[in-house]
């Protein structure tokens, strides 16, 4: 097996973590704490997602540059009006730019909202219900960005 494959590999894989991983979360987990309200084991999962999804994001980090770098793309292919312009160019760029947002607003939703939520909900703080409601929406926001990342890698590999 050849690096390049095995990059692919774990860049496949560390997507489909992230992503199952979201999907998990709001399809079983928060439904299933909202009928039965349990804010040790909501900590606990959040806390190794938390874990599991910035392992993630290293890993497509770190294969996606290395992905790029096979293929023979780099900012000056990046930054070419020719490139840009392709359906592949703009998927990547659009894929590359949503990576960025997903991250902050992650960094956002891990470090600072998410831990006062789950802290205010812990001491009854009437100030749960709005921090949850912002860390439910930035989640909702990277669930739909990130989807928008899988359509772009589909577009950037196998074309429009």
């Amino acid at each position: 097996m050849t690096a390049y494959v095995a990059s692919v590999y774990l860049h496949i894989l560390a997507a489909a973590t992230w992503v199952g991983g979201i999907i998990f979360l709001v399809v079983v987990v928060v439904p299933a704490l909202r009928r039965a309200p349990n804010p040790e084991l909501l900590r606990e999962a959040v806390f190794r997602f938390r874990t599991v999804g910035w392992i993630a994001f290293a890993v497509l980090l770190a294969t996606g540059l290395y992905n790029l770098h096979v293929r023979g793309i780099g900012w000056s292919e990046l930054t070419a009006p020719g490139y840009r312009a392709s359906p592949s160019g703009k998927a990547l760029l659009i894929k590359l730019a949503s990576f960025a947002v997903v991250l902050v607003l992650q960094a956002v939703h891990d470090f600072s909202i998410g831990p006062r939520a789950l802290a205010a909900l812990e001491q009854g703080s009437p100030e749960a219900q709005r921090l949850r409601k912002q860390a439910g929406w930035i989640g909702r926001v990277n669930g739909l960005i990130t989807l928008v990342i899988v359509l772009c890698a589909v577009i950037v590999v196998r074309g429009c």
